[in-house]
């Protein structure tokens, strides 16, 4: 991985095939499954592309792409207890100087989590994007995947036992 795997992402792009994916299909498990990997195929420079979904004051490890994971993460533990406690983005340039990181695999060094939330303000889980890059999640990202995250909020998620 070098600088070059920062080029940026059409994220609206990206959202519109998210969509299409759902067409027909908006069951939260596989809507998830389909858009880890969209993530993992459309971003560049990424090592682990994924989700945690919210069980009580937990997140238990959901569908991703990527090195084997933590399965179970409480609320303000790590990157994404601390997302999920807040339901706020996290964004981190370097992991090794997040207080608490988990790392789950070393070559991480850059971390965004998103929260997805519902519409009635109940979080569901959280989006995990990690990077072997420092730095490597800009502001325009940040923004990018909100609205993704928004769009995976919308799927039907009455059928997961959480």
């Amino acid at each position: 991985m070098n600088d070059n795997d920062r080029s940026p992402v059409d994220y609206d792009l990206l959202g519109r095939q998210l969509e299409s994916l759902m067409e027909g299909c908006t069951h939260a498990l596989p809507v998830l499954a389909n858009a880890a990997a969209l993530l993992w195929q459309e971003l560049p420079g990424l090592n682990w592309a994924g989700f945690y979904l919210r069980k009580d004051r937990c997140l238990l490890l959901g569908p991703f792409q990527g090195k084997p994971a933590c399965t179970v993460i409480a609320f303000g533990r790590g990157v994404c207890g601390t997302a999920a406690a807040r339901t706020e983005t996290q964004r981190v340039p370097d992991v090794h100087a997040f207080p608490g990181h988990i790392a789950c695999d070393s070559a991480s060094n850059s971390e965004i989590v998103v929260p997805l939330v519902a519409e009635d303000g109940h979080l569901l889980g959280v989006m995990d994007l990690d990077s072997p890059l420092t730095d490597r999640f800009s502001g325009d990202d940040q923004r990018g995947l909100e609205s993704f995250a928004r769009i995976l909020a919308s799927a039907d998620w009455s059928g997961l036992a959480l």
